[in-house]
């Protein structure tokens, strides 16, 4: 898999989990475990230079 195929993936999966997360309640066990594939993928994103201000709706 390419540099730019691994890219999308994250951002496709960063984007599909925040709409997962927006679906649940904050204090439920399902979005803490969600809230630390966030985190991952936020830290994969801006180490890779993506620029998050449009894409992060949770903005934690």
């Amino acid at each position: 898999m390419s540099d730019k195929e691994m890219m999308q993936k994250n951002i496709e999966e960063f984007t599909r989990l925040q709409q997962y997360m927006l679906l649940v309640e904050k204090d439920s066990p399902a979005y803490k475990t969600m809230k630390i594939r966030y985190i991952e993928l936020k830290v994969i994103l801006n180490s890779s230079g993506v620029n998050l201000t449009e894409l992060d709706m949770i903005k934690e």
